[in-house]
């Protein structure tokens, strides 16, 4: 039996849960079914009938595509990225702050870093327009590829539920 109702779960991925019921969960030992209640609750935001198998970010998740039953990256707007084990950076729309003018739209004038040892990259949905991830490397540096989620040992070790399936 779950420690938190699906109403609590379902407000804790819209981000309205009341801070103390967060902070307990935060502090607490996840129970068994609390990630089923939270893919259960992300699911019913997206419109599209792909089923997530994981979240990366609050707008970005690795699903299953319905027909071909492959495991793709996939913003909460229904826009593909492609294969879940590709860097989905790739196939975004980057934004470089990579002047003086533009970090200044961040940082303060004199509290910004020289742009000859760090820029930010923003990497933005092609369809929908939501910012994804920034990283602020040296500019020569190549796209961060943060990293490639085990799922099956995620599922198997973790959460103890089945993996979902997935196509050859």
């Amino acid at each position: 039996m779950s420690t938190y109702t699906k109403e609590q779960v379902a407000k804790l991925a819209d981000g309205k849960l009341d801070w103390d019921t967060t902070m307990r969960m935060l502090a607490m030992p996840k129970d068994n079914e609390r990630f089923s209640l939270y893919v259960e609750a992300l699911q019913k935001k997206v419109s599209w009938a792909d089923k997530i198998v994981l979240p990366l970010g609050p707008h970005l998740y690795i699903a299953q595509n319905a027909k071909s039953k492959q495991w793709v990256t996939k913003c909460e707007c229904g826009h593909e990225f492609g294969d879940y084990r590709d860097n989905w950076k790739l196939e975004a729309v980057v934004y470089v702050r990579d002047t003086e003018e533009a970090m200044t739209e961040v940082y303060p004038k004199l509290m910004a870093p020289d742009t000859a040892w760090q820029v930010y990259r923003e990497y933005y949905c092609p369809s929908c327009g939501t910012m994804h991830d920034v990283e602020a490397p040296t500019p020569w540096y190549p796209v961060i590829h943060d990293f490639e989620p085990d799922i099956e040992a995620f599922y198997e070790e973790w959460v103890g539920l089945p993996v979902p399936e997935k196509a050859a």
